[in-house]
Order: C-alpha cells, then structure tokens, then sequence
C-alpha cells in the first residue's frame, strides 16, 4: 500500500512538476510584461474574484462531496444506469449553478472590484472591471472541467486531469506574447489566456471521461434537484461551503488590505504564494488527490488499520518533503527571486516586496500541506463539518493578525498572519480527528511531531555549512548577470544543503525516504 501511495503520487507528481514549473513561467512571463504595477494588481485581482468561486464551485465540490458519492456508489455495485443518472444529474447542477454566478459577476464587477481598490482610481476600478468581465466565464469552463476531473479520479485515472493544468499555463504563457502585440495592454491579453485556458482543460479531459463509460449530458433540472446521489452531494457541499466561504472570504479580505496598503503589495503577495504553491501543487495536491479514493473505499469496507496507515504515512512524506525545502528556501530567498523574476518592470524594490513577503509565506509551507493531506481523511467518511469548523477558527485568526500587521508590517504583516492561520488550523484538525470512525489519533499526533521534530533537527544541521557555502558563492558569483550570477549559488548551495541532508537520513535509517528507494 505505501509503495503504491509513493508510485501513484510520483506519477501523478511528475505532471504537476511541469505544470507547477510552467505556472512559475506564467508568473516571470506577468512579471516581464506587468511587473508589480498598477496594470499587475488590476489582473491579480480580477483573476482572484473568478478563481476563489473556483475553488469554492469546482475544486472543493468535487473533492469533498463528487468522488466520495461516486465512490460509494461503484462500492455498492449500484447499476450502471442509475450511477450514469446521478453523474449527469450532478453535471448539469454544476453547470447551472456556475452559469447564473457567471452572469451576475460579469453585470456587478464594477461593483465588485470596488472593494479591493482605492475609489479615487477611477481608471484602475474602470481596467479592473473589464479584466474581472473578460475572465469571469473561466468559472464555468473550470467548474466543467472539475467535474470531469472528479469521474476520472473517482476511477482512479489520474494522469488525464493531471495533464490538463500544463494546457493551461502554455495557453496563458503563448496567449500573453502573442496577443499582447494586438491588444491595448497585456493585462487583456493574459486575460483572455485565461479563459482559453478554461475550455481547453474542459476540451481535453471529455474524450477520457466518454471512454471510460461515463458520457455526460445535461438533463432537466427537476431530475438534477432531485436527484438522489446529487442530493446527498448538495448535503455534503453545504456546510462545506460555510468554511470555505470563509476561507474565500479570508483571501479576500487580506486582498483587500494589501490593495490599500500600497500599490505592489497584491502582486507581490501573489508572486510569493506562486513559489509556494509550486512546492503545494507537486507534492501536497498530488499526495492528496491520490489518498482520496483509497481512502473513501477503505472507511466503505471498515479496513480501518489501512486507513490509518495510509493517512500517517502520507503526512510523514510531506514532513521529508517540506520541512528541508523551507529551510533551503529561508537561505536563498533572495536569489530564488531575483532567478524566477527580475527584468527591467520587475526591479529591486519588487524584490524586496516578494522577498518580505516569501519569507513569511515559506514558514507556513508543511502546515499548508499538512492540510491538504489530512481533510481528506474527513471527506473519506462523509464528514465536512469538522474541517469546516477548522477552516472557521482559521479564518478568524489570519483576519485578526492581516488586520493588525498589515498596516504596520504590510505584505509580509498579511503572509505571517497566512501561515500563523495554517499552524492553527492543522492544530484543529488534528484536533477532530478524535470524532472520526476508529481513527487513532494519539499515535498519528505521536508520530506526526517524533517525524517533523527530527527533519527539524535534521535541516537545521544541515543548514548551517549551506548558510556558509551559500553566502561564498553569493559573493564569487556576484556581477555575473541574472542567470549565472543567481542560478549558481542556487545550484551549489542546495548541492551542499541535499548532499548533507541526504547523508543524515542514511545514517539514521529513515525508513520514509527508503520507500522510495525501495519502489517498484
């Protein structure tokens, strides 16, 4: 089971590597034409609005109501035209419902964008406006695509939807460049990448789901609503929208603030958090996305010590993963940076902007993934109330501290109330792991906090030949331009940081780093 948990998500990984690497290829290609200007902060924000009714719509309908009914329904040999019924019934009531927020986002934006931006920017909310209507139907071509995303994964076919992402990003990347010749700005051209981007996720994955037996169809809204598979999806989906309205709500406002505190602040902050999720996205999406269906499947058949090892092993290989990557990451931060994004319209003081902001965001990094990993495990039994709650005590606590710092610490004040928020909420759910159905909670803590304070321990001896090393090749290779002059010291200095790391888990016999040695 860990070896096919480690090969299933290495594979899966593999995609979201390039995905990930072509998403931080989107962001040098925004910073090359927008850097962190007005015109960048009008984009980042009127890509947030569509993308946060994303993640509430799309991605957290799926994962947390769509696969683990569709799980239960192939789990309980329901006929093949009965489970057809409900997966169509649930596509069409994704589809409408994403359809009518669509059509009031694009009519009340100038509305919307108001809340982000200064009033007396009359031409910024005017852009903004216009860039939020251009993006706006994104909601709809992803929140399809998400559904197809949800069958594939429900039969355990990954690779399709992991593939999908990669369109995206070349989609925006080449629609920038070659459309930002013939548009006004290159705001509208990275704009309209956007929605390309959308339909050809949604494009991509239908001929996979057609094959693999389920061809989907709208069909009335009566049959939708009343559905029963999708009634119980609209069940599990509810107070799961509670929390994570509230984490939308959180992103939100915190962009808000960094919208008044000053112009570069909310591109910065999005520069920063790209980094961040390039590590999230290979590892902590890809190691949760695969658990999940096992997961469901073993809380189903009642195989409770699987479930359990399942889900331990899976926070321990995001505590080697993440743990050593945020203390190399606190030692070259600046070099990471000025590698992925300095030109001329991203300078030193956009450095110093992301760099502040990055530091903060970095500390936050195995609580983030530690997340994604362990609501699943709550998903898999059908409860979304807990990590509801969760993201609740969350939310009020990256509020209060973005509202406290932000104007005295600015973008870095909003990215240490991020992680601060991240460290309680793992807290809380570990916390509710004790309600669930025989989850032994006291030896996942246990050996969560043994395994974390050892790569701790582990990445700080390292650490401290890199930080030597790194602040020589820093000064040898200084004046040799972007790449070299930046791309060196990194490459030699995480030689040092991973050939000392790597020396330390051989000689204490980590048996989580052999299993991948060990695949087949």
């Amino acid at each position: 089971m860990k070896k096919n948990l480690v090969s299933s998500g290495i594979k899966l990984s593999f995609l979201t590597l390039i995905s990930r690497v072509l998403g931080l290829v989107r962001e040098m290609t925004k910073a090359r034409f927008l850097g962190t200007s007005s015109l960048a902060d009008a984009f980042g924000i009127a890509f947030l609005i569509p993308n946060l009714l994303r993640r509430l719509f799309a991605e957290n309908s799926i994962s947390v109501a769509f696969i683990p009914t569709f799980r239960g329904y192939l789990e309980n040999k329901k006929s093949k035209e009965e489970t057809l019924e409900f997966v169509r019934s649930t596509f069409t009531l994704i589809s409408f419902l994403t359809a009518c927020v669509v059509s009031l986002g694009i009519l009340a934006a100038p509305i919307i964008v108001r809340i982000f931006l200064k009033g007396e920017e009359a031409a910024l909310i005017a852009e903004t406006a216009l860039l939020t209507r251009i993006m706006f139907p994104y909601l709809f071509v992803i929140s399809v695509a998400a559904c197809f995303q949800g069958i594939l994964n429900g039969e355990k076919i990954f690779l399709p939807s992991g593939f999908t992402p990669i369109l995206f990003n070349l989609c925006v990347i080449f629609g920038t460049y070659i459309l930002s010749r013939k548009m006004e700005n290159p705001a509208r051209a990275m704009s309209v990448g956007v929605l390309v981007g959308g339909i050809t996720q949604a494009a991509f994955q239908l001929p996979f789901v057609a094959k693999a037996g389920w061809p989907v169809r709208f069909v009335g809204l009566k049959k939708a609503f009343t559905n029963p598979g999708t009634r119980q999806v609209v069940a599990l989906i509810v107070p799961t929208i509670i929390g994570m309205a509230s984490y939308q709500i959180n992103d939100m406002v915190s962009t808000a603030l960094a919208g008044r505190a000053g112009t570069g602040i909310v591109s910065s902050l999005q520069y920063s958090l790209r980094l961040q999720e390039l590590i999230l996205g290979v590892f902590a999406v890809s190691i949760g996305t695969v658990i999940l269906p096992d997961l469901s499947a073993y809380a189903k058949s009642k195989r409770w010590e699987e479930y359990n090892q399942m889900l331990t092993w899976a926070i321990k290989i995001i505590a080697l993963i993440t743990i050593p990557i945020t203390f190399y990451s606190l030692i070259t931060g600046r070099e990471i940076i000025q590698l992925v994004y300095k030109t001329k319209r991203f300078d030193e003081n956009s450095v110093v902007l992301t760099l502040r902001a990055f530091t903060f965001h970095i500390t936050g990094l195995f609580f983030i993934a530690a997340n994604r990993i362990i609501s699943p495990a709550f998903y898999a039994q059908g409860n979304t109330k807990l990590p509801t709650v969760a993201g609740i005590i969350g939310f009020a606590v990256n509020i209060t501290l973005a509202f406290a710092l932000s104007f005295k610490w600015s973008g870095g004040g909003i990215a240490f109330a991020l992680s601060a928020a991240s460290l309680v909420n793992t807290i809380a759910l570990f916390a509710f792991l004790k309600k669930l159905e025989s989850i032994d909670v006291k030896a996942a803590v246990h050996q969560t906090i043994i395994y974390s304070l050892k790569m701790i321990v582990l990445s700080l001896i390292a650490s401290v030949p890199a930080w030597f090393a790194h602040k020589f090749f820093v000064q040898q290779f200084d004046g040799m331009g972007r790449l070299l002059g930046n791309g060196l010291p990194l490459l030699l200095t995480a030689a040092v940081f991973g050939a000392i790391g790597i020396a330390l888990l051989f000689v204490t016999r980590d048996r989580v780093a052999f299993s991948f040695l060990k695949r087949k």
